[in-house]
Formats: structure tokens, C-alpha cells, sequence
């Protein structure tokens, strides 16, 4: 394969004493990339319910209705970022990680936008499919690079900044909603919203240089990277990541992603700001816990962390789910601890992905494992909206149920290597 001329470099992930701006610029790149991915992800949990209750409105828009509709669309939307994340890691590997991660980022800003222009429940599932093909990609593609580009010792940092970026997006969706309200008559503008990120591919393709470490490998001949990540020297590991991320992501697709809708309902029309309220403490939660996850992983290793995450995650949902029935102080207080507790895992997974798999096929590897977890997660998302279904349209009922796969977590944690103190394989 004859490749393009190579890109100007960043500075190589050896340590240096002092941080050079290439370093700080692929840094930003990466932040803001998944910050508007965040954004575009909490999109559709913020209007969802207002979004198909005026869609709908002929049909009679009930509640068990909603939720089945939810289940639908948001597994379109994990079946795309799965997708996705697949295509565009595999892009990263061959043509670079700057390039692929301009291309992921047109993709889901671009399309999202289009949302604007849909009138039935399957539009809108189909839109989300398609913008979430760029939304997977852009996870592998920051991760990657970041990690290749800075000295080891800032790892655990970058994990957690990483792990940040999309609930600080997730944060600034429901900011917005709280300047101006999203009701069943104003939520198409949200999406027009969604499309201004691909502005930030300008800054992308002209400031951001290339990994050296990806330059120096992208000289040399190299094998198919998914081939490689199924081969016999990575199968073991590659299953365990996609199990690992599969938790994380039933947990937070499957139930607490539904948090706005469910507050949406228990304040009725009296309170429409209780669903961004809702979405900014769960927000605010999440980046407090993505950013100290990664931290307790560098002190107490990789797979301890992991399972501490995992039992905080699945007692604090069942206390929300199992006790709390209206909408006030004591929701909004569980909402922001399961925010921070689910979403640990955010910045836990850029720590301990980029440890598993050597930098030919690292992008590709990592993100077939965060974004497999999205496909087993979207039959979470489907069968949360049949249980909104059968229960009546009780979010409770049905997030009680889902939130139990965090207990599988506590066990499967210790099969995956414990990678504390090792360096990037090369």
C-alpha cells in the first residue's frame, strides 16, 4: 500500500522534562473532539421524550409507547457508534490518527443536524444510526493519540481529562437546554445545534500533528488490524475488553441515560427544566467521577478499581431505582452520585485500553472493544424500553433490573491482566 506523505509529527511519548506545544495541541484536539461527541450523545436522552411525545402525537403518546421507541432508537444509536468505532479505528491504524478523527468528527456533527428535518420515530432512529457511526470513532481515535503522543507518567491524568470530555459535553447539552427549555414544540432545534462541531475540523487538519509513534509503524508492513486483534496472541484479551466495556455500557445505555426521561415524567409539565436539570447533575457527577476513576486505578491497579467501580455503581442505582419515586432533592442528589459512580468507567477505560494492545493495531483494538460493548449494550437499551413497556412506563422498575449487570463486573474484572506499571506496548 503506497502511503500518503506522513504528516508533521507531535513529540514522541519518551518523558521530557518540559511540554512541548505540539503535545498541548493534540491534547485539546482530542479533549474537544469527544467533548461535542458527548454533546451529540446526550442529545436524544434530553429531547427524547419530548421529541417523540409531539412525533407521536397521533398515535397517543403514552408513556409505555415512549419508552419502547427509546429502547428502539437509542439501540439504532449504539449499533451505529459500535459500527463506527470499528471503521474508524481501523481508518486510524491505516491513514493516521488526525486524519480519522477529522472524518469522524464531520461525520456525527454533520448528520445530526439533519435531525432537524425528521417526522417519524424511524427518521429519527435512522439519524442517530448515522451519526453515531462518526461518535464511535472519535473515543479510539483521541485515545490513541493522546496516549502516544504524552510521557507515561501523565497517563492516569490524561485518562481522567479524557474521561471527562463527553460528560463536560454532556453537562453543556443540558446547560443548554436550561437557557432555553426543550418542550414537544421546540426540540428540532437542538439538532441544528448538534452540527456546529464540525467547525473544530479546521483547527483539526491545520494545527494538530500526527503521532510519531503511528508514523514510525506506518513505515513498516503490516498485518490487517483486525486480523490481528482476533489473532491467538490477542484473543483473550480482546474478548475481555469487550465484556469489560459491555458492563459499562448496559449500565449507563440501559438505564441511566433514561434519568432526564424519568424526571421528565415524575415533574410533569409543571417543571419542563426538570429534565436538563436532571441531565446537568448527572453531568456534573460523571465528570467527577471519570476524572478520579483513573486515579484510583494508578494507585490501586487496574482491576481492583475496576471492581470498587463496579460495586459503587450497582449500590448507588439500586438505592435511586429501588427507593426514590419523585422528583426533588433527594433525586437530584442520587442522579448526580450514579452519574459520577456509572461514569467512572469513562476515564478508567482510556487507562487501561491503550495498555492492552501494541500501537499497530491499538486504535483498532480499543475500539472494537469500547464500541462491541455499545452492540451488547444496545439489546440493554431494547429491553429497558420492553420493561418501561411491561411496567407501566415505570423507569424505576425496569432501571432497578438492568443496573444488576455491574454484579457480573465484580467478577469478570479479575481474568483481564493487571497492566499497573507497565509501559505502552510497542
Amino acid at each position: 500500500m503506497n502511503l500518503p506523505p506522513p504528516p508533521k509529527s507531535a513529540a514522541s511519548a519518551a518523558p521530557s522534562v518540559r511540554l512541548t506545544r505540539a503535545q498541548w495541541l493534540v491534547l485539546l484536539a482530542a479533549f474537544l473532539g469527544w467533548l461535542f461527541d458527548g454533546f451529540e450523545q446526550g442529545l436524544f436522552p434530553l429531547i427524547a421524550r419530548p421529541a417523540l411525545q409531539s412525533i407521536l402525537a397521533q398515535s397517543g403518546a403514552t408513556d409505555g409507547l415512549i419508552g419502547n421507541w427509546m429502547g428502539r432508537i437509542t439501540a439504532c444509536f449504539l449499533v451505529g457508534a459500535a459500527l463506527g468505532g470499528l471503521t474508524f479505528g481501523w481508518l486510524g491504524d491505516r491513514i493516521g490518527r488526525v486524519r480519522a478523527m477529522s472524518l469522524s468528527i464531520l461525520t456525527y456533527s454533520l448528520l445530526t443536524g439533519a435531525g432537524y428535518f425528521v417526522h417519524t420515530p424511524w427518521e429519527l432512529g435512522v439519524v442517530r444510526f448515522a451519526s453515531a457511526l462518526g461518535m464511535g470513532g472519535q473515543w479510539a481515535l483521541g485515545v490513541a493519540l493522546v496516549m502516544e503522543c504524552w510521557p507515561e507518567k501523565w497517563r492516569p491524568y490524561l485518562a481522567g481529562g479524557m474521561g471527562m470530555a463527553a460528560n463536560v459535553g454532556f453537562l453543556l447539552v443540558g446547560f443548554t437546554a436550561r437557557l432555553h427549555p426543550v418542550t414537544a414544540g421546540s426540540w428540532r432545534w437542538m439538532m441544528l445545534v448538534g452540527a456546529l462541531p464540525a467547525l473544530l475540523v479546521f483547527f483539526i487538519m491545520i494545527f494538530v500533528p500526527e503521532s510519531d509513534s503511528w508514523l514510525k509503524v506506518a513505515r513498516t508492513p503490516r498485518a490487517n488490524p483486525v486480523r490481528e486483534v482476533f489473532s491467538p496472541a490477542l484473543l483473550k484479551t480482546t474478548l475481555i475488553g469487550m465484556a469489560l466495556a459491555s458492563i459499562a455500557l448496559i449500565g449507563t445505555w440501559g438505564s441511566v441515560q433514561w434519568l432526564p426521561a424519568w424526571a421528565d415524567q415524575l415533574a410533569g409539565k409543571i417543571n419542563p427544566s426538570a429534565k436538563a436539570d436532571t441531565q446537568m447533575l448527572s453531568a456534573l457527577g460523571a465528570i467527577t467521577g471519570a476524572w478520579f476513576a483513573p486515579l484510583i486505578g494508578a494507585r490501586l491497579g487496574r482491576r481492583p478499581a475496576y471492581c470498587l467501580l463496579c460495586l459503587a455503581s450497582c449500590g448507588l442505582c439500586a438505592i435511586l431505582f429501588r427507593t426514590v419515586n419523585e422528583y426533588g432533592g433527594v433525586f437530584l442528589l442520587f442522579t448526580f452520585l450514579v452519574g459520577a459512580a456509572t461514569a467512572s468507567f469513562y476515564g478508567w477505560f482510556p487507562l487501561y485500553f491503550p495498555e492492552l494492545f501494541p500501537t499497530r493495531v491499538r486504535a483498532t483494538g480499543q475500539g472494537l472493544c469500547y464500541n462491541s460493548g455499545r452492540i451488547i449494550a444496545a439489546v440493554g437499551a431494547l429491553t429497558q424500553g420492553q420493561l418501561v413497556g411491561y411496567f407501566g412506563g415505570s423507569y424505576a422498575h425496569a432501571g432497578a433490573i438492568i443496573t444488576l449487570i455491574y454484579l457480573v463486573g465484580v467478577l469478570l474484572i479479575w481474568f483481564g491482566p493487571e497492566t499497573k506499571g507497565r509501559q505502552l506496548p510497542v
